[in-house]
């Protein structure tokens, strides 16, 4: 923090002698505060009535925003192209009432693609099996990740991944003989800069997208949080691209009320309304027809000096860190693209330019997961799962997995395998 004024030190002061939870706390609630006020009244109708901590419900809203908007909005500034997709995950203990916050946020769109299924087997019926109907939609719950991929394929501006147990997927990924495991990693870490994906198969039809638009929301119980670091994920950079979301805001008191239904409408409304912005765009068969959004000048300028604030704390950080530091100069492209469109879905217009203040609002954002990222880091407390190389290997060899598929659970290439096994067969069989 940089230090100017009285103020300036009373808040350092206040900062340091805060724990990280209550840091998180007075983040969270300054979010809250400065949000439009259709999220507000959503976020505080859900933890009155329904006691949904504020923090799952703001988590699960981005992405249902990052969802919609797809590869229909490109924000450009600071000579990068950058969209909005985010990894989203809701950390607590069983009962932590994370579901409904995945719900309520995202029902708009389970509704959107509910009418679109009804939809396509209305054309397949018609069409007496002679076209290839394709099917619009949104998310991916339970597939195959060749099943996921194909369904990206025929959904180019996005595929979202909503998944209640988020664990199970990734402890696919640190299994060095699971066929799906090491894919669904691929995805996700070329997925999160919107890199192509190309399926060549010599059996099935091959396939190929020049971006990738992957969304993911999950929960993860507390105790799973050690593996998460485990197996490949933390090496690969997984670990680096997902915004946790601690439990920090409880309600214990019931209520009687539901939600209001305005409420509910108005965001419903919203949220459609940048469905619809991209249904534009997809309608015209053409990316170059894409919203791109520009940064006013002090926006942009603003973007510049936080971006140089990351790069300069990366020095001062230990590893854990900096490798999370180093995504949230992604990151923070992304939550801008996000908050500018939670803003515009209520207006009848489409503003195009970012603000300072949608900057600014985005800070306090990333700053907040960052927070979270450290609680994350604190509750490990040296019970990370440090799984030794010499162990993959070996489980691989037992399980017959490949020196490739071992090399992406590992996060290293084939040759580095290659040369372990050598050495593990010379101490097994010596001379």
């Amino acid at each position: 923090m940089e230090i100017k004024t009285i103020q300036d030190i009373e808040a350092g002061i206040e900062e340091h002698s805060l724990t990280l939870e209550e840091k998180a706390l007075k983040q969270l609630n300054g979010v809250i505060e400065s949000s439009p006020l259709f999220i507000k009244n959503l976020i505080e109708e859900a933890y009155e009535h329904q006691r949904i901590p504020k923090e799952y419900l703001l988590g699960s809203i981005l992405f249902a925003y990052s969802n919609a908007a797809g590869l229909a909005f490109e924000l450009d500034a600071m000579g990068y192209k950058n969209y909005g997709n985010i990894y989203m995950a809701l950390i607590g203990s069983r009962g932590d009432v994370k579901s409904p916050a995945m719900d309520i946020a995202t029902e708009p769109l389970n509704q959107y693609d509910n009418d679109q299924y009804s939809i396509f087997l209305e054309k397949s019926k018609d069409s007496n099996g002679e076209d290839d109907i394709s099917r619009k939609q949104l998310f991916i719950q339970d597939a195959t990740v060749e099943a996921a991929y194909y369904m990206h394929f025929k959904n180019p501006f996005s595929a979202g991944i909503y998944v209640d147990e988020l664990y199970h997927l990734i402890d696919k990924m640190s299994n060095p003989a699971s066929k799906d495991g090491p894919a669904w990693r691929t995805l996700l870490l070329q997925g999160s800069t919107n890199k192509h994906v190309d399926i060549s198969r010599k059996t099935t039809d091959s396939f190929r997208l020049a971006k990738s638009y992957p969304v993911l929301l999950g929960s993860i119980q507390s105790e799973f949080i050690p593996k998460i670091f485990s197996g490949g994920n933390l090496e690969s950079g997984l670990v680096d691209r997902l915004l946790f979301t601690e439990k920090l805001t409880h309600n214990k008191k019931l209520s009687k009320q539901k939600i209001d239904r305005e409420v509910l409408k108005v965001y419903s409304d919203n949220l459609l309304r940048i469905m619809d912005h991209r249904n534009q765009v997809e309608i015209s068969h053409n990316f170059e027809e894409i919203n791109r959004l520009k940064c006013s000048k002090s926006a942009n300028e603003r973007l510049f000096t936080y971006s140089q604030k990351l790069i300069d704390l990366q020095e001062n950080s230990n590893n854990m860190e900096k490798g999370y530091i180093a995504k949230m100069l992604i990151n923070i492209h992304k939550l801008t693209i996000l908050l500018h469109l939670i803003k515009e879905s209520s207006t009848p217009e489409l503003c195009l330019e970012v603000n300072l203040q949608t900057v600014e609002e985005a800070i306090k954002v990333i700053d907040f997961y960052f927070t979270n990222f450290k609680i994350v880091l604190s509750k490990l407390d040296g019970k990370s799962v440090q799984v030794k190389t010499e162990e993959v290997i070996k489980l691989g060899i037992e399980n017959k997995a490949t020196q490739e598929q071992i090399a992406s659970v590992l996060g290293v290439n084939k040759s580095t395998i290659s040369r372990k096994m050598q050495k593990l067969n010379a101490t097994c069989n010596p001379q």
